[in-house]
């Protein structure tokens, strides 16, 4: 497949359905792309495409369907755009660290595929912004998908959920200091029962078979 050159063919690579609830174009705006006047879009859209459907298939339906309606805050970033926004504005890791993450058409240093999107869930902000603790959110995640990533951020607790071919199980973030909850390969500190209940309030999972903790 190749990367979309008109109109024409850009829209029918948004059109193309990445899984039950999404398609391509719900994670191509950017707001840097936008000012700057450039082309949010892939040099290997096959690549992209196959790591937005995982992305999808295995994170976001399960969430939109247990949490109702999610919003995309940043998503698919070319490597064009990634390299703005961490050289003029600081808001992106760099291209390499990015590769499998909001790359989604590059693989990892390691030949991974990956893909990674900054969400916010409506349904949990008001809660947050009431005082909850986001790691409630965040060890449920942990405890009921196949995440590679989680990061954290203060603004109506955005996050970086990130699917890989080769999951880390890492989770980490700005709350507001820069701080570690879950090394990768790490044991989670608290027991699973522990971390039930933090979460025994929110909506009755939907999707996928709860991983092993």
């Amino acid at each position: 497949m190749r990367r979309p050159g008109s109109v024409k063919s850009l829209e029918n690579f948004g059109r193309q359905r990445l899984s039950r609830h999404f398609f391509m174009r719900d994670f191509l705006h950017s707001e840097i792309a936008a000012h700057h006047g450039l082309t949010n879009v892939p040099d290997d859209p096959a690549l992209a495409l196959a790591a937005g459907r995982a992305l999808c298939e295995h994170l976001l339906d399960p969430l939109v369907e247990t949490f109702g309606a999610i919003a995309i805050r940043s998503a698919y970033r070319s490597p064009e755009v990634n390299a703005l926004g961490n050289a003029r504005y600081g808001s992106c890791a760099s291209n390499q660290a990015n590769h499998a993450r909001h790359i989604w058409d590059r693989r990892d240093a390691n030949g991974h595929m990956g893909a990674t999107a900054c969400i916010i869930i409506p349904w949990f902000v008001d809660a947050y912004e009431r005082g909850r603790d986001f790691r409630d959110l965040a060890w449920w995640l942990h405890d009921h998908l196949p995440v590679s990533e989680l990061q954290f951020f203060t603004k109506r607790l955005a996050f970086n959920i990130t699917w890989s071919e080769a999951p880390k199980g890492r989770i980490h973030g700005f709350m507001p200091r820069n701080m570690v909850l879950l090394r990768a390969g790490e044991t989670p500190a608290e027991p699973r029962e522990t971390r039930a209940a933090r979460y025994a309030d929110f909506p009755a999972f939907r999707g996928l078979k709860i991983p092993d903790a």
